[in-house]
């Protein structure tokens, strides 16, 4: 991979755990990733108005994106009411690509190298430690987890393969974003009955700002992916659980335990492995 790919997946692994601590702090979760995906709207709209439409071939995988996205955000949500960030988080994203290999491997017939085996290893024994232990995640919380990065594994394999079809990477990000927040408010209307919003509310304002920046990871990324190799930029951008951690320690006050610590260091060397 180029230096330019490489510095645009660990800017994006930095802002992804930055709005995951975000969402963290939330004090109804749900609606403030409801609120969030406003801000991406908001900002995605112009863009969208002012591309090219995406070729008629990507709009299968835009519309799949966004539903994947929806149920990424519920999944998310649920994850993080019953664990911390330092510990949802690692398993979230140390899954990706986790399952990704473990898919190619039972279902397209992949077989797998030495790296790929190690790198297996390695994503194993990081979440079984955050699994078990003092302070361990909850078995809830876990599985929530688990879930939610089968999810950001297929919409992240739809999205390597929409953003080539659509003709530029800038259109196929802003419609992805334009129907995930129209998506979500409904699916929050649906859940609890009505979405209630106060600009007078600094939660609001730190909402949409956690919004800002999950719309410039998600760009960045996707923007990477137009340009670079799609599985190992993936696993470049799994070492945001190590900023994940730290930013739980330095601003959420969560406990940093030296196995917390080489727990989430094995986690992202082995994704680093299963991308390489």
């Amino acid at each position: 991979m180029s230096a330019v790919v490489i510095g645009l997946a660990l800017f994006a692994a930095i802002l992804h755990a930055t709005w995951n601590a975000f969402l963290r702090t939330g004090t109804d979760r749900l609606w403030t990733i409801t609120v969030m995906s406003f801000a991406g709207t908001i900002i995605a709209l112009p863009f969208a108005l002012a591309y090219p439409m995406p070729a008629s071939s990507a709009w299968v995988y835009i519309v799949l994106s966004a539903c994947l996205q929806v149920g990424y955000s519920v999944f998310l949500v649920a994850a993080y009411r019953y664990g911390e960030l330092g510990q949802v988080y690692p398993i979230v994203r140390g899954s990706v690509p986790l399952l990704v290999t473990l898919g190619g491997l039972m279902f397209a017939g992949e077989h797998l190298v030495v790296l790929q085996m190690l790198g297996v290893a390695l994503v194993a024994t990081g979440i079984i430690s955050l699994s078990f232990g003092k302070g361990r995640a909850g078995i809830s919380s876990i599985l929530l987890a688990l879930a939610t990065g089968a999810i950001i594994a297929s919409y992240a394999t739809v999205d390597a393969i929409g953003v080539r079809l659509a003709g530029h990477s800038g259109t196929y990000t802003a419609w992805v974003l334009l129907l995930y927040g129209l998506l979500l408010p409904v699916a929050f209307v649906l859940t609890r009955g009505r979405l209630v919003i106060d600009l007078r509310s600094p939660e609001t304002w730190k909402a949409l700002a956690g919004g800002v920046i999950a719309l410039v990871a998600y760009a960045v990324v996707v923007a990477a992916f137009a340009i670079g190799p799609a599985g190992p930029i993936t696993a470049l951008r799994e070492t945001s659980v190590v900023f994940a951690v730290l930013i739980g320690w330095l601003f959420l006050g969560e406990t940093l335990t030296v196995r917390r610590i080489i727990a989430c260091a094995v986690v992202a060397a082995g994704a680093i492995c299963l991308g390489a």
